[in-house]
């Protein structure tokens, strides 16, 4: 080995020395943060769920330097998760943008030591207008906390920065506290998958909460014959319509059967084009409903080995969809 290489090797370890402490630091303050919730933490959470839940406008998210891209991403996940949210700076604000927070919104503002120069405008300002104002703080006796009307004191734990000073844990507890607002609100609202989807309608997450309707061929692609069609038929039909399987439907229209590939070599014999479909088919075949989510049916099909999954309702046949159609999409 170089000098070189024996060196970096060298150091290596000890940089992920580094990194294990300060995880390990950071998740000391991770835990301080859940048995808070079972004190004077877990009342205060209460009291900012009832403000929350009970706001009849947004939740404003404000900030300063870390603590402000704290505010920013807990936003963001309110507004992706059906709370209507913006990030509001505290510099902006106090040259003009303090007209984008209304009497019915609740104002959330963090700050580690809670006595940020920067906020003093906003504070006044909710105090003025009776903006309901939560505090995320590590110091409820600072200026914010006397000032909010619901203090979250973050527990005292140390900055996994060896000089103390860079915020790390603090921040990592304000955004693990930021989500935990976020997910009880969601639990509170029955927050479906559905609903996340509205918000959500790009990329792999997007296609993954598509539902089948919105991807699936409709009934004019269908391979579909009857029981009693003979091989040499129904084969051009399969043949025709080009998802590598047929659907066979009795004269009420229902689906008792498929035929896939698998079944023509099951009964693979000279006389297979005489047989008809109803010797052929696998009864009780793997269906989907319209409104199954993208994601459900790409598993379904994944543990089923299958490729093609006809869309029913009450039994009858009204889509097709092929796992080409999912993955063109991006679900995986």
């Amino acid at each position: 080995m170089s000098q070189s290489l024996k060196v970096t090797a060298d150091r290596s370890v000890n940089w992920i020395e580094s990194a294990r402490n300060a995880l390990q630091i950071e998740t000391d303050g991770l835990e301080r943060l859940i048995e808070a919730l079972d004190g004077e933490l877990g009342r205060s959470f209460a009291g900012a769920m009832d403000l929350l839940r009970n706001a009849a406008g947004r939740v404003i998210f404000c900030g300063v330097g870390k603590s402000g891209h704290i505010a920013r991403k807990a936003a963001a996940t309110f507004a992706s998760t059906g709370t209507p949210a913006m990030f509001v700076h505290a510099t902006e604000a106090s040259h003009g943008d303090l007209g984008m927070i209304s009497p019915d919104d609740v104002l959330i503002m963090l700050s580690n030591s809670g006595e940020t120069v920067e906020l003093k405008d906003v504070v006044a300002y909710s105090r003025r207008f009776a903006v309901p104002l939560i505090a995320i703080t590590g110091n409820s006796t600072s200026a914010l906390g006397k000032a909010a009307d619901v203090v979250l004191q973050l527990p005292k734990a140390a900055e996994a920065c060896p000089n103390g000073l860079a915020p790390t844990t603090s921040t990592t507890m304000q955004i693990a506290l930021g989500d935990a607002l976020a997910i009880a609100l969601l639990d509170d609202r029955g927050f479906t998958a559905a609903e996340y989807h509205k918000f959500h309608p790009g990329g792999r997450l997007g296609a993954a909460l598509a539902h089948v309707r919105e991807i699936m061929h409709g009934t004019d692609r269908l391979p579909l014959v009857e029981p009693g069609t003979v091989m040499s038929e129904a084969l051009l039909v399969m043949t025709a319509k080009k998802f590598g399987c047929l659907g066979v439907v009795d004269p009420a229209g229902n689906l008792v059967g498929v035929i896939t590939d698998g079944d023509l070599r099951r009964h693979m014999q000279p006389d297979l084009l005489k047989m008809t479909a109803g010797e052929i088919m696998t009864r009780g075949p793997k269906t989907v409903t319209p409104d199954v989510l993208a994601s459900a049916a790409m598993e379904l099909m994944n543990s089923s080995e299958i490729t093609s999954l006809f869309v029913v309702e009450s039994n009858k046949p009204v889509g097709i969809i092929h796992v080409h159609d999912l993955l063109h999409l991006g679900v995986l």
